[in-house]
Parts: C-alpha cells; sequence; structure tokens
C-alpha cells in the first residue's frame, strides 16, 4: 500500500508532466481544436484529478474505509420555485407552470459530488460539492455561490468546497498561509448568501493573465506543502459527517 507522501509525490509528477507538456500540444498542427480550448482542457482535466485525489487521501487520513467514499459527477435536478409560479400575475401562465410541474427543472452539474455510505438509508448520501477552477475571479466565485445555494435547496446539510489552482480573488488567497483572510470583494459576495464555502488555492501567487503557468518561463511548482495543507482542509470539512 503506497503511503501519502507517495501519493502526493504521485500527484505532483503528474502535474509536471501535463502542465509542462500542454504548450507542445497545443501547439501540435495535428490538432484539430484551438490552441486556447486545448489549454483549458489539459489543465481542466488534470485539476479536476488532482481535486479527486485529495478527496481520497483527506478521507484515508481519516481512517476511513474506502469504500464507503464516493466520488462522482452528479447533475442534480433542481425543481423549480412553487412561490415563484404563485406569485405570476397573468392567470394563463400560472396555470400552463402548474400544469407541467413536472417538466419544470433546471440540470445542475458541479465537478464533484462527495457522497459517504450512510447506514440508516441504506445507501449513500451527497454531504459535499466541489467545483474545480484553473483559476478563480469574483465575476466566477458569484456563479459558483448560485450554483452552490441552488444544491442545498435539495440538500441543506451540503458542505461547498472550491479547490483553485490560481487565485484571481484578490487578497491574500494566492499566498497559501495556514489561515487565509480573503479579500474585500469575497467577504461581500459571502455575505449576501447563505453558504459556507471554503476556498482551497493549490499554486502560489495570484494569477497573471499575461503569464499562464503551462508556458516554462512562468511554470509554477505544485509543492508538497500545498498539497498536504489542501488535504488537512478537506478532511476537516469530511470530518464533519462520520
Amino acid at each position: 500500500m503506497r503511503s501519502e507522501a507517495d501519493e502526493i509525490q504521485q500527484i505532483i509528477d503528474a502535474y509536471d508532466n501535463v502542465v509542462r507538456q500542454i504548450d507542445a500540444d497545443a501547439r501540435n498542427p495535428e490538432m484539430e481544436r484551438a490552441y486556447g480550448g486545448i489549454v483549458r482542457a489539459g489543465k481542466g482535466k488534470l485539476h479536476e484529478s488532482i481535486t479527486n485525489q485529495l478527496v481520497y487521501l483527506a478521507w484515508k487520513k481519516l481512517e476511513q474505509d474506502e469504500s464507503s467514499l464516493q466520488v462522482q459527477h452528479i447533475v442534480t435536478q433542481i425543481p423549480i420555485n412553487h412561490e415563484y409560479i404563485e406569485s405570476i400575475r397573468n392567470p394563463e401562465i400560472k396555470k400552463y407552470l402548474h400544469d407541467h410541474l413536472a417538466d419544470l427543472k433546471y440540470p445542475l452539474g458541479i465537478d464533484w459530488t462527495v457522497s459517504i455510505k450512510k447506514e440508516d438509508i441504506q445507501g449513500f448520501q451527497p454531504i459535499i460539492g466541489i467545483e474545480c477552477k484553473t483559476y478563480t475571479e469574483n465575476a466566477m466565485l458569484k456563479r459558483v455561490l448560485v450554483d452552490c445555494s441552488l444544491l442545498k435547496t435539495i440538500y441543506p446539510s451540503m458542505s461547498f468546497i472550491l479547490v483553485q489552482l490560481e487565485s484571481q480573488l484578490g487578497g491574500d488567497f494566492s499566498q497559501l498561509k495556514p489561515i487565509t483572510y480573503g479579500s474585500s470583494s469575497t467577504h461581500t459576495l459571502f455575505s449576501y448568501f447563505d453558504i459556507e464555502l471554503k476556498i482551497i488555492t493549490l499554486l502560489k501567487g495570484e494569477r497573471k493573465v499575461d503569464r499562464p503557468i503551462h508556458k516554462a518561463e512562468y511554470f509554477k511548482p505544485l509543492e508538497r506543502v500545498s498539497l498536504e495543507r489542501s488535504i488537512d482542509h478537506i478532511s476537516e470539512v469530511l470530518e464533519r459527517y462520520i
């Protein structure tokens, strides 16, 4: 069985290999997609995979059975808010919506839904929604908070985590300190949502648009201490449900 240190090194090696290769692959004339699309796809898939592994390492750190944890891509059907229908003044539209209630849903997908096995319900219960971003700025954070709010209407006890490779949120999110104080804009957004969102940043240093990390001269290393701290943060959230 591999140790946590071995698995962390495996994540670092994968990150190094993939990120350093992205630019070369994107410039390959045989590739059909545009350069930017290839870069985004490469970083996105890598980041989702890293986050998946971090969740399992956090579960393992809590000395829990891996078979009692699921990390999946799940689309949740969000039903229409009935108060909205009742607020509609046009009786024909209101009747139409009442007649088509079964169809009035919004399919919401979040990058990872973490579920644990619960004996009392004889199945798996979703407990954490995780959004993975190669970087986040505050306009994107608004969308994340809205999605989390919608999911919370279905899973009231669900916790939420945003794992970003780089930060463009301002404040000290990119400093990777033991305690993050955040930024004025981010805290202001949080104040309007009844959502506790833990933000985890993996790479040190604020994102610079003109300094993409897949370029050799701007490459940022993924450090062991960052991954270890991320595992600790995820463990803290998971532990609430054990």
